[in-house]
């Protein structure tokens, strides 16, 4: 039987022609089987300005499904830091472990195209894994880097900003976020003249804390700095999968939460009985994809069939290439060998799942498929 625990990772996914109440209740339900199936963790991502997705607030999601569950740890995947003070971060995980304590998982992201950090320093990668023709030794599959540059610019990047930050406000720098939330937690912050700020509740929280990110950037370097886990987005950005697990471990640096690396890595899965039905259930993946990756905000994720009237293009295609070409798609066991493959070709100590179906009992069924397969391992 294989140790590497699964996490579910959770965007609250609205379905064509349902609502984001179905998509909440959706969520709590899945998190309940989630639990009993022996998930190890499962997060809630955050996205604003998305029709397709109702996960906005980690937070008000974590609290709803702290209270229908018992034993599963929780966690945000991840708090955009972007339009957020450390304060307000450690207060609104503070009033979480105050009713459920030692549940929950801090997981600090940055958003897009803000909080820079004040110093860059991109670790040196020493032994990077090879990848001869878009595949590591071990079968991966890594694809050609996609660019967001078309994203930076795309008004409704400008759109976020305006709505999520106050006028005239300009975002904390990451690296000094993460000091700043860190501090706040062990009740060490203090400004340069000597002036303490002590968090009730927040301050002693038992919480683990994380930092997502998906390259060997600033994420993963403040991480290593100050040893806390590392979450890598290889369904995200899976080109870059790699340099973000080793540009953390070549920056780790032991602490008192970890004496040596810790990383998990996240893969976009369905899973049938059979690989036929997996792909007809994984047949809105790309198009949902597509809407996101146009600028215009995730779409309502729609059936098989709303999915093939698509007339796709082939901009379209190369739009959503690396992410269709790394999805896991197939029966238990199939999904089970791409899943290893990943972990072992980054070394992960554990996997993030996430997986998004038109129907719920859909995507119930490929946890629960998942998990049965897993545990034979």
């Amino acid at each position: 039987m294989t140790n590497t625990p699964l996490t579910v990772l959770d965007l609250v996914p609205i379905s064509s022609g349902s609502d984001a109440a179905e998509a909440l209740r959706n969520s709590v339900d899945l998190a309940q089987h989630a639990e009993d199936l022996g998930y190890a963790r499962y997060w809630f991502a955050e996205h604003h300005l998305n029709p397709g997705v109702a996960g906005t607030s980690p937070a008000v999601v974590l609290a709803l499904t702290a209270a229908a569950t018992s034993t599963i740890r929780l966690g945000a995947g991840a708090v955009q830091m972007g339009h957020r003070t450390a304060l307000s971060t450690v207060e609104e995980f503070g009033l979480l472990d105050a009713l459920h304590p030692g549940r929950f998982d801090l997981g600090l992201g940055r958003s897009p195209g803000r909080s820079a950090p004040s110093a860059t320093r991109q670790p040196a990668l020493v032994g990077a894994t090879p990848v001869v023709d878009g595949h590591t030794p071990g079968g991966l599959r890594i694809p050609a880097r996609f660019t967001y540059e078309h994203l930076l610019r795309h008004p409704r990047l400008a759109l976020h900003r305006r709505l999520l930050q106050l006028p005239g406000a300009e975002s904390q720098p990451y690296d000094e976020q993460i000091a700043d939330v860190l501090a706040l937690l062990a009740g060490t912050y203090a400004t340069p003249d000597g002036v303490e700020a002590h968090v009730v509740p927040g301050e002693g929280a038992d919480l683990q804390v994380w930092i997502l990110g998906s390259s060997a950037g600033i994420s993963a370097d403040v991480a290593g700095a100050h040893g806390l886990r590392f979450a890598a987005n290889y369904h995200v950005s899976p080109a870059t999968v790699l340099e973000a697990a080793e540009g953390y471990r070549a920056a780790f640096r032991p602490s008192a939460e970890l004496d040596r690396p810790y990383v998990s890595v996240s893969a976009d899965v369905v899973v049938a009985e059979d690989e036929a039905t997996a792909r007809e259930l994984a047949t809105g993946y790309g198009l949902w994809v597509r809407s996101i990756r146009s600028g215009d905000g995730a779409i309502a994720f729609p059936t098989p069939d709303e999915a093939r009237a698509h007339a796709w293009t082939e901009q379209d295609r190369a739009l959503v290439a690396d992410r269709t070409e790394t999805q896991f798609v197939g029966s238990p066991g199939q999904v089970a060998d791409q899943l290893e493959t990943l972990r072992d070709a980054t070394g992960a100590d554990e996997l993030i799942i996430t997986t998004i179906t038109h129907r719920h009992e859909d995507r119930v069924r490929s946890y629960e498929l998942l998990a049965e397969e897993w545990g034979r391992r």
